[in-house]
């Protein structure tokens, strides 16, 4: 069952890629790479979605909020290597200068697709699902690329287990592996004081809050 948040996933961008002007450049989703949650998106899996929206119908948002739109996505296309997106940060809005300003100091560096499975089949040798057809709907710009993908398919269960997001804190967030139990046990909040010191970590504390609805939602 896929509720009105789709499914997810992300990829990394590089910061060179980005303008002075707000335009950047980079692939949303890579082809032919199982992902964390055991996924593999296939060629040809947006077509149909794009024939039926084009680039201005795809939404381009911050963290998948749906109420921050920051831009316009001026070209999405496949090619062989994956998703090529190039999208423009519509510099009059607050929340889009300052994603611009952290993402030419390659301090947010992550595209993440937002969609609908319209068909998959899985792979019996391997378990691994193939992503034949989505439609595509929204391309976040997000913080951290690797965050386990937001299931809520019944094929996944709606959530990355715990496992999964206490990696996703050691290994990519930079917790420590006591931080990362504090944090799944009790919630963020819950670290001592100097975690919420820096201005960056308020970003952070926003993934770390859409990450912990995962788990609640």
């Amino acid at each position: 069952m896929e509720n009105a948040a789709g499914e997810r996933k992300a990829a990394r961008f590089e910061a060179k890629a980005v303008k002075a002007d707000g335009s950047f450049e980079g692939y949303a989703s890579l082809f032919g790479t199982e992902d964390l949650g055991r996924d593999v998106v296939m060629p040809g899996a947006f077509r149909k979605s794009l024939l039926k929206r084009g680039a201005r119908g795809v939404k381009l948002l911050y963290q998948h909020e749906p109420n921050e739109v920051i831009g316009t996505w001026e070209e999405i296309k496949e090619d062989a290597r994956g998703l090529f997106v190039r999208g423009q940060l519509l510099t009059d809005v607050r929340r889009a200068r300052e994603v611009l300003t952290l993402m030419r100091a390659g301090a947010v560096d992550g595209l993440s697709i937002g969609y609908h499975v319209v068909k998959a089949e899985t792979d019996r040798a391997s378990g691994a699902r193939r992503l034949i057809e989505v439609d595509l709907w929204e391309i976040s710009v997000v913080t951290f690329p690797m965050l386990p993908a937001a299931r809520v398919s019944a094929v996944k269960e709606g959530r990355p287990t715990t496992r999964e997001f206490e990696r996703w804190l050691t290994q990519d967030a930079g917790f420590s592996r006591m931080e990362a139990r504090t944090i799944i046990q009790r919630g963020f909040k819950a670290l001592p004081a100097p975690r919420e010191a820096g201005g960056g970590d308020q970003a952070l504390a926003r993934a770390l809050r859409a990450a912990a609805r995962l788990f609640t939602n």
